[in-house]
C-alpha cells in the first residue's frame, strides 16, 4: 500500500490499463488509410471536374471560332453589297440631266440604303444572339452541373 501525502485513504494495486502499441499502430493505420481514401475520392472528383471545365471551355472556343468566322463572313457580304449599291448609284448620277433627277435618284439611293443598313444590322444581332447563347450554353451546363452535385454532397 501508498500512501499519497495529505490524503487520508490509500490505494491498493491499482491497475493502470497498459498501453498497447499494436492497437495504436492499428488505429493510426485506419485514420491514415480513411484520409488516403477520402484524398483518393477528393482527386478523383476534382479531376473529373477539371476534364468537365476543359470540355466547356473547348466547346465555347470553337463556338467563338465558328461565329467569328460567320460574322466576318456577313461582315463582308455586306460590304460588298454596298459597295456595288455605290458604283451603280454611281453610274446613275453620271448620267442625270437636271438637278431635280440628281435629287430623286440621290434620294431614292439614300432610302435604299438606309433600309438595307437596318436589315444588315438586324442580320448582325441575330447572329451575335445566338453565338452569345451558344457560346455560354457549355459553361452555364458545367457550372449547372457542379452546383448540383454540390448540394446532393
Amino acid at each position: 500500500m501508498s500512501k499519497l501525502p495529505g490524503k487520508t485513504e490509500t490505494i491498493e494495486n491499482v491497475e493502470s490499463p497498459a498501453f498497447d502499441p499494436s492497437a495504436a499502430t492499428e488505429q493510426v493505420r485506419a485514420v491514415v488509410d480513411q484520409g488516403l481514401e477520402q484524398s483518393k475520392q477528393a482527386f478523383s472528383k476534382l479531376s473529373s471536374d477539371a476534364e468537365t471545365t476543359q470540355r466547356a471551355f473547348e466547346s465555347t472556343f470553337e463556338t467563338a471560332t465558328t461565329t467569328g468566322n460567320e460574322v466576318s463572313l456577313k461582315m463582308i457580304a455586306a460590304l460588298r453589297a454596298n459597295t456595288e449599291a455605290g458604283f451603280t448609284h454611281l453610274e446613275a448620277l453620271v448620267a442625270v440631266k437636271s438637278p431635280s433627277e440628281f435629287i430623286e435618284l440621290q434620294t431614292a439611293f439614300l432610302r435604299k440604303q438606309i433600309e438595307k443598313s437596318t436589315e444588315q444590322a438586324k442580320g448582325f444581332q441575330v447572329v451575335m444572339m445566338r453565338a452569345s447563347e451558344d457560346m455560354s450554353k457549355p459553361i452555364k451546363d458545367a457550372f449547372e452541373k457542379a452546383l448540383k452535385e454540390c448540394r446532393a454532397a
